[in-house]
């Protein structure tokens, strides 16, 4: 696949944005008191990566086909046994990556309407449904816990 530059420019800003959920996940799993917080995090963190993977792949020209049920299997959330204090920590974190993952499906939003490759469009399609899965969860689990107003 031939990039433009409009598009060799958007894959890269999405690529940045990748990254960093990445590294924020990884923090934010360590930082977590809620054990189950702490996985959710790791498992999106996963997810992540291999967005990151895909938009590299897209970057050097290949577009790889995306499989139809990539949804992650996340449990139902529970309500936590961390303390008042630690329960405002997660509730920061929480908020940080939900805020995250709408700017990054926004972010997507705008790269899929200017991409001209229709493989390339669904494959971006695909992540940025992913990424409101994983707002999906975020919320789920503030909401069990009363973070979400």
């Amino acid at each position: 696949m031939q990039l433009t530059q409009k598009e060799t420019m958007l894959l890269q800003d999405m690529k940045s944005q990748e990254q960093l959920c990445i590294e924020k996940y990884a923090k934010y799993a360590a930082e977590a008191c809620d054990p189950q917080l702490q996985e959710l995090f790791s498992t999106i963190q996963q997810a992540e990566q291999t967005h990151l993977d895909t938009i590299s792949d897209m970057l050097s020209g290949t577009v790889p086909m995306m499989g139809g049920g990539g949804q992650q299997q996340i449990p139902q959330p529970q309500k936590s046994n961390c303390d008042q204090a630690k329960m405002q920590e997660d509730a920061y974190l929480c908020q940080d990556a939900l805020s995250m993952e709408k700017y990054v499906s926004g972010g997507y939003n705008t790269t899929i309407f200017e991409f001209r490759d229709k493989q390339a469009r669904d494959a971006l399609n695909h992540i940025q449904k992913e990424e409101q899965e994983h707002g999906k969860y975020i919320y789920d689990y503030m909401a069990v816990n009363g973070m979400y107003a």
